[in-house]
């Protein structure tokens, strides 16, 4: 940068100058951070002796928001550079973990309309423990599909906010009169509730999440997963945990709008995991996500000789689904036993992550990519064996209705919870999963080499006719209508356990049909003679 060029922090906030949402190249947004990071300190702040601090580990990112613009969320940035979650945010968050006698003695009351009476604490904030939170990618790219991919809206933009990647932040908390050791672990046994909730922004979509869940998690899954990594500003990959949010609720909205109409659907939706709501503004999610990648690596597939691809290999993770709020046993039983089957419901028809409608193609049709001139497709979705129950048994393939009609049934009890009324109109949007609307296929695999339908979405599935490019498989900015997966097959006997039935799968075609477009009516036709079966949908 010219010595004497002020930096883009500083700048006006007008088109062209220092609001990062008017930057048209990526390269000005990298100054902006590179501008920040070459000037903050290099040793962190330490706070005065008289503080009580405590380290919490963050599994994935941290956002914290300084307000300062509406489209970009940009950093609290405290003293020599550093960035910082404000003691004010800190306060508010222990406040609502805190019981009405713990919330007057530490954080203070109102006495009357005109008085307060402060509490005993102060609350510091947090700051990363050390430098290195400048070492990781700090550009994170935000980008909302829901409309683009599940109804029928062809508009989607990525976005761009800054956040910390896996920091450790040391949290600081004094008193104004001495305390006893016993009463200084109270406190941060409630500042352990408070962080299970999370810390900053966007924390229902797994940004701001502690390791640790013991209070607020209401359902836990091992899972492992491969597929095609998202890509940060910068072109290098990153495992993103807020894809399981995006995947839930997603699935959430189609399962909803299967029984009642779309505005009932999408206040439903909002009511369970967060969203906007016009002038009212934010609705707060009752249920969040956190994961813990246990055992996970980053990758890049080539084609082309030159062409990258960032891909995942995670072979161990911990999902968490949270209640964020507070309820009553009985509903949180109620809202557990939804949560369940919207996840297993997620991994019986797909997966998670870019790419989830396909299989992933290294495991299941590998000589598509043998010459290394084609592009990576697919993910490939797993519950690991301490998590089986969450496995729908499928001892014969009829069951895959009974297992629907299952969900559909759960989902249907939760809008009678909520006293709305069920519709038997389908909706508009393109992926509602409703039997008018919806058809699901399958067939029992041998193992991974046994997948047939893979090769109907690269060559003719019956003579000259083919799906390959038509709008059931859809094109490079063109959602396609059929979803693919290859579903590990697992059994239940009478009296025993959910268990792997040796190398099969499930091959499941889930297909949302085009009713105008011949080619897809022309194959609909065909999968009767095929080995599939219709499972579910009219």
């Amino acid at each position: 940068m010219n010595s004497n060029e002020v930096p883009l922090m500083f700048q006006a906030p007008v088109t062209g100058r220092g609001q990062i949402q008017y930057i048209q190249e990526p390269e000005q947004s990298e100054r902006w951070v590179d501008e920040w990071v070459e000037a903050a300190a290099t040793k962190a702040p330490q706070f005065n002796s008289h503080v009580k601090t405590k380290e919490y580990k963050i599994t994935w990112r941290f956002v914290s928001n300084s307000g300062q613009d509406e489209d970009i969320i940009r950093p609290v940035i405290a003293a020599n550079g550093f960035p910082y979650y404000p003691g004010a945010s800190m306060k508010g968050a222990f406040l609502r973990a805190c019981t009405p006698q713990q919330r007057q003695r530490y954080c203070g009351s109102q006495t009357s309309s005109n008085e307060t009476q402060p509490g005993i604490l102060r609350f510091h904030g947090a700051y990363p423990q050390d430098h290195t939170w400048c070492e990781q990618p700090l550009i994170d790219v935000v980008h909302p599909q829901e409309n683009w991919q599940l109804k029928n809206s062809a508009s989607h933009a990525a976005f761009l906010q800054i956040s910390l990647y896996q920091p450790t932040l040391v949290f600081g908390i004094s008193s104004i009169v001495e305390l006893e050791a016993s009463e200084w672990e109270t406190i941060w046994q409630i500042w352990d509730k408070a962080i299970e909730r999370g810390i900053g922004s966007r924390v229902s979509a797994g940004y701001g999440q502690p390791i640790s869940h013991p209070e607020t998690k209401l359902i836990t899954a091992k899972l492992k997963g491969q597929g095609l990594a998202s890509q940060l500003i910068d072109k290098s990959g990153e495992f993103r945990p807020n894809m399981f949010k995006a995947a839930l609720r997603g699935h959430t909205l189609r399962l909803f709008s299967g029984i009642t109409d779309e505005n009932t659907a999408e206040a439903l939706t909002k009511e369970l995991w967060g969203g906007f709501a016009g002038a009212n503004g934010a609705v707060v999610g009752q249920l969040g996500i956190a994961f813990n990648p246990i055992n996970l690596e980053l990758d890049e597939f080539r084609y082309n000789r030159n062409v990258i691809m960032p891909v995942y290999d995670l072979e161990a993770g911990t999902l968490n689904i949270l209640c964020m709020q507070d309820f009553t046993d009985e509903y949180k039983n109620e809202l557990k036993n939804l949560a369940r089957q919207i996840l297993k419901f997620s991994l019986l028809l797909g997966g998670f992550g870019k790419s989830w409608r396909r299989i992933d193609h290294r495991i299941f049709f590998p000589e598509y990519l043998e010459n290394g001139d084609k592009p990576m497709i697919g993910s490939h979705w797993e519950f690991l064996k301490p998590s089986n129950s969450y496995y729908f048994p499928v001892n014969k393939i009829d069951h895959i209705t009974n297992i629907i009609d299952s969900v559909q049934r759960t989902v249907n009890n939760w809008l009678v919870l909520k006293g709305k009324r069920p519709s038997n109109q389908p909706s508009s949007w393109r992926e509602s999963f409703h039997p008018q609307k919806v058809q699901v296929w399958g067939r029992i695999a041998e193992d991974e080499d046994d997948s047939q339908a893979v090769i109907w979405f690269h060559d003719n599935y019956q003579g000259t006719q083919s799906i390959k490019g038509s709008s059931l498989t859809g094109k490079m900015g063109k959602i396609g209508r059929i979803w693919h997966r290859m579903y590990p097959r697992h059994m239940k006997p009478s009296n025993g356990e959910i268990h792997r039935k040796s190398r099969e799968y499930i091959e499941l075609l889930t297909i949302f049909p085009d009713k105008t477009d011949e080619r897809t009516q022309n194959f609909l036709k065909f999968l009767p003679d095929s080995d599939f079966s219709k499972l579910w949908g009219n």
